[in-house]
């Protein structure tokens, strides 16, 4: 005998027994791995990408149990208002682009492709694209998108290229 599994046996052989794998994500872990993979895939969302100079388009572009994939676009000055996303956590990237997120009191950052942002529910955030390219970014929730709620800015100064700019 060289090893234990002599005796035992091999247990890679009795597939019935082994837990099945996982079909969807279920980590944050790996709906961080389902965003970085769809972010590669670009022959799955880039034909599909499209731009509304009047409001921000939007792409249901996947769905799992208890999650959504969408993909969204911003024209310069577009952004998505101050707001959370109810009882979902998510996951959220860029595309193509630059994106400015806004967190209050946490200070504004410049996400730009391969940026990966990582989200509780009821994190209240503005997302901006104050530069002068058109941006693409891809957003997972789990559970589900279900309520977008909108809170209003504070008194202080409205995001701008001159405050933001890195």
């Amino acid at each position: 005998m060289d090893n234990d599994n002599d005796i035992a046996g091999n247990p890679l052989a009795i597939p019935h027994l082994l837990p099945p794998p996982p079909a969807h994500p279920t980590t944050v872990a790996q709906f961080a791995g389902l965003a970085g993979a769809l972010a590669a895939d670009r022959a799955c969302w880039e034909p599909l990408v499209r731009y509304d100079a009047v409001s921000r388009w939007y792409h249901r572009l996947r769905t799992g149990p208890g999650y959504e994939v969408w993909l969204l676009s911003w024209v310069p000055g577009q952004g998505s208002g101050r707001h959370d996303h109810g009882d979902s956590s998510g996951v959220c990237t860029v595309l193509r682009g630059a994106l400015t997120e806004d967190a209050g009191g946490r200070g504004a950052r410049v996400l730009t492709p391969g940026s990966l942002r990582v989200f509780a529910p009821g994190y209240v955030h503005e997302v901006v694209n104050v530069s002068l390219e058109p941006a693409v970014s891809l957003h997972i929730y789990f559970p589900g998108l279900t309520q977008m709620r909108m809170h209003p800015r504070s008194e202080a100064a409205p995001m701008s290229r001159d405050v933001l700019a890195c």
